[in-house]
């Protein structure tokens, strides 16, 4: 084995094999050339875009890019653009077969990526056969993203004000009530505010009992209040205090109300584009120099192993 290898006979082999290695390099560089041709290999452009996350509130422990590439790398997202350019034909996949799906989503794959850069934005590259089609889906692709992420704050919004409608239906049918009955409680005792009267109601009945007046008509008018006061004034003070606490409440839930329908009624994006996509004027597959230089280099290489075999038969 190592006189099989011996770097003397191998140069000397080379040497003596010059020619033949000139022709099959030759041979290979033709045949490589050819077949790494757009009649063999279809030909892929490439569309690059890059993107920032933007207007993403908190939903887990991963970053907004990180968030977005979840997103974006959504079967749900991929199906969306499978449907959108007819990507099967491209893909030779019929939609019939039972696993479309799995060989759709292979392909997919291999010619669109998304992946986070160093400095946290997302970088979006698509290959197809088309360099206007290329950047087309790479557009398409941020645009889903963007329908996606307003869809999923939307159903999130439509959540939240259906939660708070019902509250509020519920709290302003509590406080008619309360109100209804505390009007009722004013109405017949003539006391319009029980906290702010009672103290002038119970310092002139007291003032008039010190003075000795409390046989006259004035006094008999404040007597009559103060008894009225004494019967209902601590369920009209309850009624007062609930239906203030019932006012406040209504108004922190219509305030969130508010903010939730107006984030649900708004339309933006969540991504800000830091490099436009655009047409590619060249080819980015085949690399057909690196398909060439590896088929010289191989058969070149099957050819040194070739005569070396050949050599060692006839050696006695």
């Amino acid at each position: 084995m190592d006189q099989f290898f011996n770097n003397q006979r191998i140069l000397r082999l080379i040497w003596d094999k010059k020619i033949h290695f000139v022709i099959i390099g030759f041979i290979a560089i033709l045949l490589a050339a050819i077949f790494s041709g757009p009649a063999f290999i279809r030909p892929k452009y490439k569309s690059l875009a890059r993107i920032y996350p933007s207007n993403l509130g908190e939903m887990s422990e991963e970053s907004k890019t990180e968030q977005m590439l979840e997103i974006i790398n959504s079967n749900d997202l991929k199906i969306r653009m499978f449907e959108a350019f007819n990507l099967a034909t491209d893909y030779k996949v019929k939609k019939e077969d039972p696993k479309y799906l799995t060989y759709m989503f292979d392909n997919y794959n291999k010619n669109v990526s998304a992946s986070k850069t160093q400095y946290e934005t997302v970088e979006l590259v698509v290959m197809d056969y088309y360099p206007q089609r290329a950047a087309d889906m790479c557009d398409s692709i941020i645009h889903f993203y963007n329908q996606k992420v307003g869809n999923m704050y939307r159903m999130k919004n439509k959540e939240m004000i259906e939660i708070l409608g019902k509250q509020l239906i519920q709290k302003n049918a509590e406080y008619d009530s309360v109100a209804t009955a505390l009007n009722n409680v004013r109405n017949e005792t003539g006391i319009i505010d029980f906290k702010e009267q009672a103290p002038e109601i119970t310092r002139g009945y007291m003032t008039a009992l010190a003075n000795g007046r409390g046989s006259t008509e004035d006094t008999k008018k404040i007597k009559a209040l103060y008894d009225k006061m004494l019967q209902s004034g601590t369920t009209a003070y309850n009624l007062e205090s609930r239906l203030n606490s019932l006012i406040s409440k209504i108004d922190s839930i219509q305030t969130n109300y508010d903010i939730n329908l107006s984030e649900f009624e708004k339309e933006i994006t969540y991504s800000h584009l830091v490099e436009k996509p655009f047409p590619a004027d060249k080819k980015s597959f085949p690399v057909r120099w690196i398909i060439v230089l590896f088929a010289v280099v191989s058969a070149e290489f099957l050819a040194l192993l070739t005569f070396l075999l050949l050599e060692q038969r006839k050696m006695p």
